[in-house]
This record gives C-alpha cells, sequence and structure tokens, in this order.
C-alpha cells in the first residue's frame, strides 16, 4: 500500500490507493446527498393519532386527578413495552400548559403515562413564541384534542408580579422580563380596594392565557373551528392534591 512520512514522528502513514480514496470520495457524496436531501423530517415513525374526543380526553384527566387526589391505586402506562412503542412514535392526547414549578408535576397529579402528555412548562404558565409554536406542533402534527392550562396554588411567578403592581417590586437577570405577561392577570383580579388576593391571581392568569390561545394561533382556531379541540383553564391545590376546572358554559 502507498505511503507518506509522518513529518513530526518519521512513522509511516498509510494511504489509499487512486481507487480506494475514490471509494471514499463516492461514499461521502452520497452520505451527504442523503443528508441533504430534501423532504419530510420525521421524530419518529408517524402513528395513528388519539381518537379521542376533546371531551372524552378532560374525563380522563379528571378521573386520573380524583385517583391521584384520593391516593386510589391506579397503573399509569409505563416501563420498558411501553418505552419501546414510543419509540416508534407519539400520539399524546392533551397539550399541558403549566408551572415549572417542582410540586406540580402533570404526569403524576393526572395519573397519566409515558407518552400521553404533550407538556409545556415555564415558570407561571405563560405563553411566549417558543410556548406557542410547541402548542401548535402538539395540537397540529400531533392531533391532541385539548388544551389545559394549569396554574397553581401559591405560585411564586404570579406572586412576583402581585409584587411588582403592589408594591413596585423589581427583581435581578430576566425575571422581571419574563413576569410582564401575567401582569395584565394581576390587574383584572385587583378588588376594588386595591389590593390582589393571589388565588384570584392564579386563577385570573390561568384564565388570560387560555382565551388568548383561541385567538393567537390560526392553527388553534381551526381546530376549534372544526370542534375537534377544547381549550380549558384549571387550578392545583398543592394541600389537598384537587384541581378546580374552569370550564365555558
Amino acid at each position: 500500500m502507498p505511503h507518506d512520512t509522518c513529518g513530526c514522528c518519521g512513522g509511516l502513514i498509510h494511504r489509499p490507493a487512486a481507487s480506494g480514496r475514490r471509494a471514499v470520495l463516492a461514499g461521502g457524496a452520497l452520505l451527504a446527498s442523503l443528508v441533504l436531501r430534501p423532504g419530510p423530517a420525521q421524530a419518529a415513525d408517524p402513528v395513528p393519532k388519539t381518537d379521542l374526543t376533546p371531551d372524552a380526553a378532560l374525563r380522563l384527566l379528571k378521573s386520573g386527578n380524583d385517583q391521584f387526589r384520593t391516593e386510589a391505586p391506579f397503573r399509569s402506562v409505563q416501563g420498558r413495552e411501553r418505552r419501546v412503542e414510543l419509540a416508534r412514535g407519539q400520539a399524546p392526547f392533551c397539550v399541558l400548559v403549566g408551572c415549572s414549578d417542582s410540586r406540580v408535576p402533570p404526569e403524576l397529579l393526572f395519573g397519566r403515562g409515558l407518552g400521553e402528555l404533550f407538556i409545556v412548562r415555564n415558570a407561571g404558565n405563560t405563553v411566549d413564541t417558543t410556548a406557542l409554536g410547541s402548542i401548535e406542533y402538539g395540537v397540529g402534527v400531533l392531533g391532541c384534542p385539548l388544551i389545559v392550562v394549569l396554574g397553581h396554588e401559591a405560585c411564586g411567578a404570579v406572586a412576583a408580579a402581585v409584587d411588582v403592581v403592589q408594591r413596585n417590586a423589581t427583581f435581578p437577570g430576566v425575571i422581571g422580563e419574563m413576569i410582564q405577561p401575567i401582569i395584565p392577570a394581576v390587574l383584572a383580579a385587583r378588588r376594588p380596594s386595591g389590593e390582589v388576593d393571589l388565588n384570584d391571581a392564579v386563577v385570573a392568569n390561568a384564565k388570560r392565557v387560555a382565551t388568548r390561545l383561541k385567538t393567537q394561533s390560526p392553527v388553534v382556531q381551526q381546530q376549534l373551528r372544526e370542534g375537534r379541540l377544547k381549550i380549558v383553564a384549571a387550578r392545583y391545590d398543592l394541600d389537598d392534591g384537587d384541581v378546580d376546572w374552569f370550564e365555558e358554559a
């Protein structure tokens, strides 16, 4: 085999013959064409979307929370067999917009398992561009028939927004910017005396986000018009584990 001498150590460096080099180059070109060739990208193989109606999906969440709250035995969908199944693709039945708070884990408090909830979490359960894109993906691509916006008792992000309104508080870094979208809900929850109850603000924030989702996204609006989607605001109580639902009549 042809070789060169290494300039650093004087050892021999084998180099492929001309035909070998051509084969390497051809293989590289083929790989590049496969990688760069345009076409639909898939995170996993397509799988059938859920056939649950919006109301049926909501009933599943409600029954799961009842089991969690009463500590009734239940078996969530998980384990190796489920992991292997989900490696082929996902078909969740609910987009859940929740808070990052460590005390509010959606799968646990709704008794759900792997692959059932498409979760968007940030402090204060607000919806920015990234969150909205994630919601649209869950609804438009994955076919989720339900969106739940879940606030919770003693939410720190909402409490910070209340402090801004009532005490003109400031916060380090970008925390102040993060809670800006919550302030309109705090103002709406303000009582005639000027005081704001934190729980009222939490509920107002969840309802406001749910209402805005109905007008912010053409993807969401289309699913709503066709009756294939429901959006519900809710509030989780840390002490008793109960979820209060705020559904439109």
